[in-house]
C-alpha cells in the first residue's frame, strides 16, 4: 500500500482506490450515487479529501451486509461537510442502524436453521417453506399450480377449443413430462 506524506490532503483516484482496496470504476460509480465526492484540478483530474477513505470504507462494509446504496447515501448525508467526521458522528450513524442489522442477523439465523427443509421442496409452498415464501396464500390449497387449473373458457373460448385438443399443452412437451412439472411425482396431486 503506497504511503502518502503527512503534507497530502487529497487523494487521487488512484491513490484512493490503492488505500480503500476498492476498484477505481467502483469510486466512480459510489461518486456518481452521490456516496462520495471530490473535486477537480485544473487538469480536470478529480480529488478526493483523505476522509473519503472512512466514507469508502464504510460504504463497503454496508454493502456487505445488504443494505441499499440508497440507505447509505441517506445515512453519509447526516455527517458534516465541514468537517472530517469524528468518532462521535461515525458512532451516531452506527447507532441508527442497530435495530435494522440485528433483525437481519435474526433473519439469517432463521434462513440457516430452515434452509435444508425449505429446499427440499422445490416448489416452494409447503408450510416449512414460509422463510422463503410467507405470501404464498395458493399454497395453502397444496402444492403445484393452482392459478393454471382456473377454467378460462369463458373468456377465451378459441384459446378453450386449443386446449380441448391438445390436453398436454405446449408446457408439458417443453419440459418432456405430462403438465410441465420438472420430474415426475414432485407434487404429491400427481403420485
Amino acid at each position: 500500500m503506497p504511503q502518502l506524506p503527512y503534507k497530502v490532503h487529497e487523494l487521487s483516484v488512484g491513490q484512493l482506490s490503492a488505500r480503500s482496496g476498492a476498484a477505481v470504476s467502483a469510486l466512480h460509480f459510489y461518486e456518481s450515487k452521490g456516496l462520495i465526492s471530490s473535486t477537480r484540478t485544473a487538469g480536470n483530474q478529480r480529488r478526493y479529501s483523505r476522509d473519503a477513505l472512512r466514507r469508502v470504507a464504510f460504504v463497503r462494509a454496508a454493502q456487505r451486509v445488504g443494505i441499499p446504496l440508497a440507505v447509505i447515501r441517506d445515512a453519509l448525508a447526516e455527517l458534516p461537510d465541514e468537517r472530517t467526521p469524528n468518532r462521535a458522528d461515525w458512532a451516531r450513524l452506527s447507532e441508527g442502524w442497530r435495530s435494522e442489522l440485528d433483525e437481519r442477523i435474526t433473519q439469517l439465523v432463521e434462513l440457516r436453521d430452515r434452509l435444508t427443509d425449505c429446499i427440499g421442496c422445490g416448489c416452494l409452498s409447503l408450510e416449512t417453506c414460509a422463510l422463503s415464501n410467507p405470501y404464498d396464500n395458493l399454497g395453502e390449497q397444496g402444492p403445484g399450480a393452482r392459478r393454471l387449473r382456473v377454467d378460462r373458457s369463458a373468456q377465451d373460448p378459441e384459446g378453450a377449443q386449443r386446449r380441448a385438443d391438445d390436453p398436454q399443452g405446449a408446457a408439458g412437451r417443453q419440459s418432456g413430462t405430462p403438465g410441465g412439472h420438472s420430474a415426475p411425482g414432485c407434487c404429491p396431486d400427481e403420485r
